[in-house]
């Protein structure tokens, strides 16, 4: 007998903090991101967002296109691996890459990574050469501008991301020649999260406009560029994923000016995305534990926080989350909290939930595919992982935790 795939339902099979990712919706999100993009694009999937290896392995499975794989650690190596990506699918990010993980993911097989300066490619070009192979890197840019139009701006400051677009002529002469690396491209991400259709389309057009000026700069004809992302998703809030009708048409106008030959596939083209392809697959349902008034204040104190869904407060960046409501319920104003010992541990302040919420009701969060479990404080307090259940075609794929288990390690077993 089929077993109901509803969170709530899920929820009271599995207990709570659970979290529910619907695999068809990543799929959907997928079929949909390619549509607004020109023909022969490639995706990358940015693990950060949500690792689950069902999920990532519903985005590189089925009909149409699939994804790529944008990962910055050999956990997400990891994953990528057991998902079914091979190595050539694989784009290796990230400021840090140590030796240890440059060599694991050489001898994995990556071939394609991303070098955030001329330091950082001389380490990918050591661990190539300790494996006797040569990879490809892509130089990621800091742009020393930016499109009036951008919303959160990833360029143009001091930062530990890109080589700053204004030396890379100077540069140019060492870029080429480092040792094990084969320069392929170039890699810029300037923003996040657009405000608008027109916030996207200024950014990555003016992003090709630098890219084009990059390579000329650099002396290496492009074979891959990666122009970022910014693709839009409601983060725990009710809504749907961004539309983007006239984008198609805008950045196949902007590459017709500045790389003509790229209907005949020189460079190949790639975005990356996270938050669009897994946010709205995602619900979070959590129980409430208590309700309490605190000087004329209503709190309802639940079993999630931001040890379950909380790791972007650390960075100032999660906003109130809504609760679905059923229609014939009234609302009033309280405040959403967790069950840490902290006053930190806030999920909404004074946001709108059921008037009659009590102990024991279950409470659905959504769009919380993106940017869940994996960036929470999972370990602090020693509370367990929440539960993570993926569902697809009305059928339960997969129930499990995340468990943190302490180990032995020997001397000098870090990488």
């Amino acid at each position: 007998m089929t077993q109901s795939t509803n969170p709530t339902e899920l929820a009271r099979r599995f207990g709570t903090p659970l979290y529910v990712y619907d695999l068809d919706r990543a799929r959907a999100a997928r079929r949909d991101l390619f549509s607004w993009l020109p023909e022969g694009f490639e995706v990358f999937y940015a693990f950060k967002a949500n690792p689950h290896v069902d999920l990532v392995r519903a985005l590189h499975s089925g009909d149409g296109p699939v994804c790529r794989a944008e990962i910055s650690s050999t956990g997400e190596l990891e994953a990528a691996l057991e998902a079914g990506y091979h190595g050539s699918e694989i784009l290796y990010t990230g400021p840090g890459k140590t030796p240890g993980e440059l060599s694991e993911a050489v001898g994995r097989g990556v071939g394609t990574f991303s070098a955030e300066s001329l330091g950082d490619l001389r380490h990918i070009g050591e661990a190539a050469l300790a494996h006797r192979t040569v990879v490809d890197c892509l130089l990621r840019i800091n742009s020393a501008t930016a499109s009036a139009t951008t919303s959160i701006r990833m360029t143009g400051a001091p930062t530990q991301f890109g080589i700053d677009s204004e030396t890379v002529a100077e540069l140019a002469p060492e870029l080429r020649s480092v040792a094990g690396t084969r320069l392929a491209g170039l890699h810029l991400f300037s923003q996040s999260n657009a405000k608008d259709e027109a916030a996207l389309i200024g950014e990555l057009t003016h992003t090709l406009a630098v890219a084009a000026a990059i390579q000329d700069d650099l002396g290496v004809p492009l074979r891959l560029l990666d122009i970022g992302g910014g693709f839009s998703v409601p983060y725990a809030q009710r809504g749907g994923r961004d539309g983007y009708p006239k984008l198609r048409t805008e950045l196949e106008a902007a590459l017709d000016v500045h790389f003509p030959s790229w209907r005949e596939g020189t460079p190949r083209l790639a975005v990356e995305s996270g938050r669009y392809l897994a946010g709205d697959c995602g619900t979070l349902v959590t129980r409430v534990s208590n309700v309490k008034v605190s000087r004329g204040k209503k709190f309802v104190i639940a079993d999630a926080g931001i040890n379950t869904f909380g790791g972007m407060s650390g960075l100032g960046r999660l906003m109130p989350v809504t609760v679905h409501v059923p229609t014939d319920a009234g609302t009033e104003k309280a405040s959403l909290v967790g069950p840490l010992c902290t006053p930190g541990d806030v999920l909404g302040r004074q946001i709108e939930l059921p008037a009659d919420v009590r102990p024991g009701d279950l409470l659905a969060i959504p769009n919380t595919g993106a940017y869940g479990p994996t960036s929470s404080l999972l370990m602090f307090l020693g509370r367990p992982a929440p539960v993570e259940v993926a569902v697809s075609g009305g059928e339960v794929v997969s129930a499990t935790r995340i468990e943190h288990v302490r180990t032995p390690v020997e001397k000098g077993g870090r990488r």
